[in-house]
Parts: structure tokens; C-alpha cells; sequence
């Protein structure tokens, strides 16, 4: 497998889990507090960078599994 598939392989699993990382910690954070407001920031910042990766793929013709981002809605996972 060339190297370049590895890496999109491992990069859209990791900003998965750490955009779940930020959203647990979003949700744990009291309310009106400046941690909820900076991890709402963070996870926003992680849906963008999904939602452009997927759409990249799909104009590129490179299936969401290849990323491991099949399956996932930013919109509807990541806010």
C-alpha cells in the first residue's frame, strides 16, 4: 500500500477521535463557562476539517472508507 494511504488512513481516524475528545469535553464542561465555550470552538473547528476532507474526497473520487470517515454526518456527530 503506497505510504500516502496509510497516513490518509490514520489522519481521518485520529481527527475522529479527537473531535469525540472535544466534544465529551464540551459536554462536561458547566455551562456558560469559558471551557464549554473553547471546546464548542475546538469541536467547530473539527467538524470544518472534516466536512473538508469529505468533500475533498468526493470530488477526488477517494471513498470515505479510505479515511475512515464513512459513516459519519459532521453536522449531525461533530456539534
Amino acid at each position: 500500500m503506497p505510504p500516502h494511504k496509510n497516513l490518509l488512513f490514520d489522519i481521518g481516524f485520529e481527527l475522529l477521535l479527537r473531535a469525540k475528545e472535544a466534544q465529551s469535553d464540551r459536554d462536561h464542561a458547566p455551562k456558560g463557562s469559558g471551557e464549554r465555550i473553547f471546546q464548542s470552538g475546538r469541536l467547530m473547528a473539527f467538524n470544518e476539517v472534516v466536512s473538508l476532507l469529505q468533500q475533498q474526497a468526493e470530488v477526488m473520487g477517494v471513498p470515505l472508507a479510505d479515511l475512515r470517515l464513512d459513516g459519519i454526518d459532521p453536522d449531525r456527530d461533530l456539534l
